[in-house]
């Protein structure tokens, strides 16, 4: 009896407030509502979710590198002490300084760079995605040294832009298309590596823009073991962001440079060295790398994260914060 008189007054309420609510928004009205309402509706996420690239200072397995590399019979040397913080990001870019090639010669002396092709055992074990080829020493070997590394980055599923054989290169992260061009502003020896022309850099950049969401380009620029980035740089940054590019990574001065923010974007002038012999000086022997955090396509956060080079090659993790870029004012 009690559960009856319940479930009688519990019906009664829900018929009044029913009323009640017809009677205020209107019957017509109400119903249109609860039509256009979907209950079961999953909310979209806001983001999508964030990315993480890390680019590094100049990666030059060549001279000592490459003969100490090959007498040990590891070529993963150099990156043994770095590489698991390398692989945590989502996509790695390294400017990568020297042709890779079989018949590269041993020495620790001069100016002619080049490595053993089995260095690419090195930049696969790092978790190295992206290179860029467009520097004053990937075409010491010439033309023929370019296509050699070019085979032998393909073997391991690494990309390659900056050269006329492979002029743009293009990664997608989940719902993100990334495209990756590189230009050298330094003198060098030809071979098909692509200078910084402007009408070239426009055309590249349109044609990267018309595929990608997200377009960086590595450039190798700038006055060795400064640590101010010269007016050229400055000039060209800019430029670059102004032709609609999302992010400069720069190199060659084997010092880091400080940084810039130009109209929303990063320009980041220079990392200093990664993997490298030039132990003369402390400043050479230092790099940062640069994690760069992406939501939406665009920049969230960076974090610089200090290296040391040691042993003529090999790089660690170092808590020389002072080494950090500043951001420029």
């Amino acid at each position: 009896m009690v559960r009856i008189l319940l479930i009688i007054l519990i019906s009664g309420a829900l018929a009044l407030g029913l009323y009640f609510g017809f009677k205020k928004v209107g019957v017509s009205n109400f119903t249109e509502l609860v039509r256009n309402t979907n209950f079961f509706a999953i909310p979209k996420k806001a983001t999508e979710p964030a990315l993480v690239l890390k680019f590094t200072g100049d990666n030059i397995p060549a001279r000592s590198v490459n003969f100490l590399t090959t007498k040990s019979g590891d070529f993963t040397w150099a990156y043994k002490n770095i590489a698991e913080e390398l692989k945590e990001a989502d996509l790695t870019i390294v400017n990568l300084e020297a042709p890779l090639i079989k018949n590269c010669p041993l020495t620790n002396e001069g100016f002619t760079f080049c490595g053993d092709a089995r260095n690419i055992t090195g930049l696969s074990f790092a978790g190295i995605d992206v290179v860029g080829m467009a520097n004053n020493h990937a075409g010491n070997y010439g033309k023929d040294g370019l296509s050699e590394t070019i085979k032998n980055l393909d073997s391991v599923g690494i990309l390659s832009s900056g050269v006329e054989e492979r002029q743009i290169a293009y990664k997608k992260i989940h719902n993100t298309q990334f495209a990756f061009l590189a230009f050298d502003a330094i003198p060098y020896s030809g071979a098909g590596v692509l200078e910084a022309k402007e009408d070239l850099m426009k055309k590249l950049i349109l044609e990267a823009r018309s595929q990608a969401d997200f377009i960086v380009v590595q450039m190798h620029w700038g006055t060795e073991y400064t640590r101010s980035p010269n007016e050229y740089q400055k000039r060209m940054g800019r430029f670059l962001i102004d032709n609609g590019v999302d992010l400069v990574m720069g190199n060659h001065p084997h010092w880091v440079q400080d940084y810039e923010i130009y109209n929303g974007k990063y320009i980041f002038y220079a990392l200093g060295n990664f993997i490298f012999d030039q132990e003369w000086s402390e400043k050479t022997k230092e790099g940062v790398i640069a994690k760069v955090t992406i939501r939406d396509k665009k920049v969230l956060n960076v974090e610089f994260i200090p290296v040391e080079i040691k042993n003529y090659g090999q790089v660690f993790k170092s808590n020389k914060f002072e080494i950090v870029p500043k951001l420029l004012n």
